[in-house]
């Protein structure tokens, strides 16, 4: 609790955020998903969103953490302890927003009663359960210090953390109705951007831990950081090219309509904000050693980075439900009020629109706030408790 007391008003901004974002969710519970939104149409909204951008961040602090024991890098060592907390908040993060955005959770035991095993959905579940006990193993045991353990948990963490983004992507990519999903190469976009998400948002925490006089990074390390960031910026973007290329070379009129709506339609900006702001600027940056040793220059090519993946999180989602494979087929209702009330085949819609209600906005707010408030408690217990005291 150091930290919190520490900053008193900001734990309460943080502490009033989320009883609003709790009485909103109960406010949902009561009301039903109706109150966000998400419809027949666009079945996933800004809780998805939210819950695919967590998983990505919890990435780089977890990675880096195993990295130090499983590839014997000694100066990871030092960084270590925050860099796994901040991985076990921002996993938390992402399943609490999953149980957001079921609706009705007081059925959530169904998923233990009644599992189909061959839903990603549920092999999502599975992995990010075992990435969570991963988590909490891994800080028990360096917070014991017991090396041995920490060396063995450290070589099931690195592949957990692998898998738990592939396993995300997969939800989407191994979806045949959606074109702008499907694709083989959608996991390896996912733990590309995890990585550099990851380690950009442990950058900036690093940073503000440092400012805080809380912990201290050291010049060359964080520089080594910021050079391991541009490669995984550069990965990132190649990635993504190819991904790109391999549609719009054949020419389909699916790709096309893709990409259209992509590049020049209502998720254009998100695409372009990510593609010069997330990743161009980012690695102009960072690919020179100069501005590596700055940490202002750093700082800012972390933020766009963290904003740039959260971009895309919101294209890839939204450009598939923007454009059905389908068209004319029955069984998606718009949501909209004329739909609701229509009779016959002409509830059904092929299209739908979607915008986050305030309900929603102010739930994500709440779900920030208390990982920020549960990032303070634990740095304060394990990091600035145990430093005075050591």
């Amino acid at each position: 609790m150091e930290l919190l007391k520490r900053y008193k008003p900001l734990t309460a901004v943080l502490v009033a955020f989320v009883a609003v974002g709790v009485g909103c969710w109960i406010y949902q519970l009561i009301m039903g998903l109706t109150v966000t939104g998400m419809n027949n149409g666009t079945s996933w909204g800004l809780y998805i969103t939210c819950f695919m951008f967590f998983v990505g961040l919890s990435a780089g602090g977890l990675i880096v953490a195993s990295s130090a024991s499983v590839f014997h890098i000694v100066k990871f060592k030092a960084v270590a302890l925050p860099a796994i907390i901040l991985s076990t908040v921002c996993i938390c993060a992402a399943g609490m927003l999953v149980l957001v955005d079921l609706g009705g959770i007081q059925r959530v035991w169904r998923i233990l009663t009644g599992p189909n095993p061959t839903s990603p959905l549920v092999w999502d579940i599975c992995v990010i359960t075992c990435y969570l006990i991963i988590n909490i193993l891994y800080l028990v045991f360096m917070t014991k210090k017991n090396q041995r353990a920490v060396s063995i948990v450290s070589r099931f963490a690195l592949p957990c953390a692998i898998l738990v983004h592939s396993v995300t992507a997969w939800i989407f990519g191994l979806e045949m109705a959606k074109e702008g999903w499907y694709s083989a190469i959608l996991a390896p976009i996912f733990v590309a951007s995890a990585m550099d998400s990851g380690l950009a948002l442990l950058l900036l925490v690093l940073s503000a831990l440092k400012k805080m006089g809380v912990y201290e990074t050291s010049r060359e390390l964080f520089s080594s950081l910021a050079g391991l960031l541009c490669t995984c910026v550069a990965v990132d973007a190649f990635f993504i090219f190819c991904e790109l290329l391999t549609m719009m070379y054949p020419g389909s009129h699916g790709a096309v309509v893709i990409l259209t709506e992509l590049t020049q339609g209502a998720t254009a900006p998100f695409f372009w904000f990510e593609i010069i702001c997330g990743l161009v600027i980012p690695f102009c940056i960072l690919v020179f050693s100069k501005n590596r040793q700055n940490k202002r220059m750093v700082n800012i090519a972390c933020m766009l980075i963290v904003v740039g993946v959260f971009c895309k999180r919101i294209w890839l989602l939204f450009t598939a439900f923007i454009t059905p494979n389908v068209m004319g087929a029955p069984g998606i209702i718009s949501g909209s009020s004329v739909a609701a009330h229509a009779t016959g085949t002409s509830s059904f819609a092929v299209l739908s629109s979607y915008a986050p209600t305030a309900i929603e906005i102010l739930v994500v707010c709440g779900v920030v706030a208390l990982v920020i408030l549960g990032f303070m408690v634990l740095v304060g217990e394990l990091v600035v408790k145990r430093g005075g005291e050591e």
